[in-house]
């Protein structure tokens, strides 16, 4: 699993798992409980319990769901203890190809030591959901331990770079298991549709299966976003229905 890669603890228990991030408690999807079965009826309540006392003090709360069809449990059970349903589709590739309009202004390229500044503070200018203190907590740590991870040779942080400076970026990771997984596909709200984010994902995907051996690529999308159309477009195809519980948070929190 990558969140071990990046420092997360991750501890089994009865009917469901426990990860951790110490060093970054603002990171939801790495402080977290993923349940190895949707919840039985009735039981809901209970998983919302169990997240309040291995995490007392978070301002959020977030169950993952394991398995592959998208199934949470009863959704009336879900909405009772205020919890909101989030699907996402995973999707994979064995093999891209260039987007139908690809970008050939910017130079695209894993970050050396000196881009992780600009490319941490573009992600920070990317930021529309989240107050942006809290993000800035957020995002920095988890940027430091993706950086750790690249420096180890799991994968790499690219970026597409206009006249020395990041517009977009995207990260992509293995666990030596033969499966690589992106991270984050951000592009500036003033490049946006310029094809920096599907080429961006191509030469990625190539660094992945030319460097690190993997065979087979998984990128995790919002169904609704207009994101999923390129994806597909550039071989990327649905596999499976991820869901996850969440309450909803105020601006302050991030993650």
């Amino acid at each position: 699993m990558l969140l071990a890669l990046q420092g997360s603890e991750i501890t089994s228990h009865d009917g469901h798992v426990v990860v951790r991030t110490p060093e970054n408690p603002s990171y939801h999807s790495g402080n977290f409980l993923l349940l190895i079965a949707p919840p039985a009826p009735g039981a809901v309540s209970s998983w919302v319990a169990e997240f309040s006392r291995e995490f007392p003090d978070a301002s959020h709360l977030l169950l993952g769901v394991d398995g592959t069809a998208g199934e949470f449990g009863s959704p009336d059970e879900v909405a009772a203890a205020g919890l909101i349903p989030d699907l996402s589709t995973v999707m994979t590739a064995s093999s891209v190809h260039l987007p139908l309009h690809p970008n050939e202004s910017a130079t695209f390229r894993m970050l050396t030591p000196e881009d992780w500044a600009p490319m941490t503070e573009m992600r920070e200018a990317c930021n529309v959901d989240h107050e942006p203190a809290a993000y800035r907590a957020f995002v920095r740590p988890k940027m430091a331990a993706l950086r750790r991870l690249q420096e180890e040779g799991h994968g790499g942080w690219f970026g597409a770079f206009l006249d020395g400076l990041p517009v977009a970026g995207l990260g992509i990771f293995t666990d030596g298991s033969g499966i690589a997984r992106f991270q984050s596909v951000n592009t500036l709200p003033g490049y946006w549709r310029q094809g920096l984010a599907g080429t961006l994902v191509y030469e990625a995907s190539r660094y992945a299966f030319s460097r690190l051996g993997v065979r087979t690529l998984v990128m995790v999308a919002d169904p609704d976003d207009a994101a999923i159309r390129l994806y597909r477009s550039l071989g990327f195809e649905d596999s499976e229905t991820q869901a996850q519980l969440f309450r909803p948070t105020s601006p302050t929190t991030a993650g």
